[in-house]
């Protein structure tokens, strides 16, 4: 394990980097105050921080919550001469995993080393979840109803969160539930300093045993306290924890946004087969290319499509040129009808085209399942061009 160790005292340096060395860890010392403890978080992304010296002034924790909440993989354990009952409550709030005395006793600080080990060791263990975005070219074209949809789907044998990125209007949880959140993402935000997957999991409403959502802010003025790193805290632990994480991202290409979409696996951008919708997705994937994401990063949906429809496939892809292209079918009065009733339209109407579509995507995206079925459907594969 990589350990970084900040100390003032020269003494309390060269034990503590001696001891951690003698356990085989990789021990970087810097004398120090906690004032340096974000440019070497910055500098080294060290997996263990022991920072030694604190006191009991509340004030110094800023520096240790800028690092838990820009490194959530970096853990920071405090070492204090002295400490109060609400020092230790505040430094817990601040993400601080353990908070020992100075100088640490061998023993204490040995074990308090071993179980941040242990944690990562069973992060590391885990293999990291993949992350979809699903993105309108234009309002109303149905890209929350296929993420909530899908992300049911995939929860069939996958545990997946769907979080939703529109912040200011998002309604991702009214499409599979008819609950209301008793927390949303800004509340995650807000304590992002404690973040984990423990605390990820309690802000989500488990609308199916494999399927979570978190909801997008109530309040809009809650909403615009929602900053790009803490979207990119929130995903750097939700894919330790879940095997997919589907983001309902807005259509403003804000730096927000763009964090999300820096992480995704795949983005579905979605669109209807008319000219407007056309002209944005054109806009939309030179967008991309400006970004740097690579081609095979990004496909299309034309969701309502229809065989008799005046822009058919050829049109479509004589517009955008050489890019992934996927339909779904329209089914508007049984789409209408589960929206309307927060019921995923996989357990209203099973047997409908659309679900069938949104099950044979759930299967090119998940490999397991695709290994484990890749002799009888292929047949029945979700339809490509």
């Amino acid at each position: 394990m990589k350990i970084v160790v900040i100390s003032p005292n020269k003494n309390h340096l060269e034990a503590i980097g001696g001891a951690l060395q003698g356990q085989g860890h990789t021990v970087l010392r810097f004398e120090g105050g906690k004032s340096r403890m974000r440019e070497i978080a910055e500098q080294e992304l060290p997996e263990l921080m022991l920072v030694d010296g604190m006191c009991c002034d509340t004030h110094e924790l800023v520096h240790v919550e800028h690092v838990t909440s820009h490194h959530p993989t970096t853990a920071v354990i405090l070492l204090c001469s002295t400490n109060t009952p609400e020092f230790l409550i505040n430094s817990m709030r601040a993400g601080v995993r353990e908070v020992l005395p100075s100088p640490a006793p061998a023993a204490a600080l040995e074990a308090a080393v071993n179980r941040v080990a242990a944690k990562l060791a069973g992060v590391a263990g885990r293999r990291l979840g993949k992350v979809l975005a699903f993105m309108s070219c234009k309002g109303g074209s149905g890209a929350t109803f296929l993420a909530t949809n899908l992300g049911w789907q995939l929860a069939e044998t996958k545990s997946v969160l769907l979080i939703d990125l529109n912040l200011q209007f998002g309604d991702a949880l009214s499409f599979v539930h008819d609950g209301k959140a008793p927390s949303t993402l800004a509340d995650v935000a807000k304590d992002i300093g404690r973040l984990d997957g423990s605390l990820l999991a309690a802000t989500t409403v488990k609308v199916a045993p494999n399927y979570s959502v978190l909801a997008a802010p109530e309040d809009l003025a809650h909403a615009m306290e929602v900053k790009p790193e803490h979207i990119e805290a929130i995903l750097s632990v939700a894919v330790t924890q879940y095997d997919f994480v589907v983001l309902d991202v807005s259509r403003v290409l804000d730096t927000l946004t763009i964090k999300a979409l820096d992480r995704a696996w795949r983005i579905f951008a979605v669109l209807q087969s008319g000219l407007p919708d056309l002209r944005n997705a054109s806009k939309l994937l030179e967008a991309f290319r400006s970004l740097g994401y690579p081609g095979d990063k990004t496909e299309l949906i034309i969701n309502r499509f229809e065989r008799t429809s005046e822009i058919g496939i050829e049109q479509v892809q004589r517009s955008l040129g050489s890019v992934r292209l996927n339909t779904v079918p329209n089914s508007w009065r049984e789409v209408v009808a589960s929206i309307n009733h927060g019921d995923p339209l996989m357990r209203s109407a099973r047997t409908n085209t659309v679900s069938k579509h949104l099950a044979d995507l759930a299967l090119m995206i998940s490999p397991k399942q695709q290994e484990e079925n890749r002799g009888g459907l292929l047949g029945r594969m979700f339809r490509r061009s």
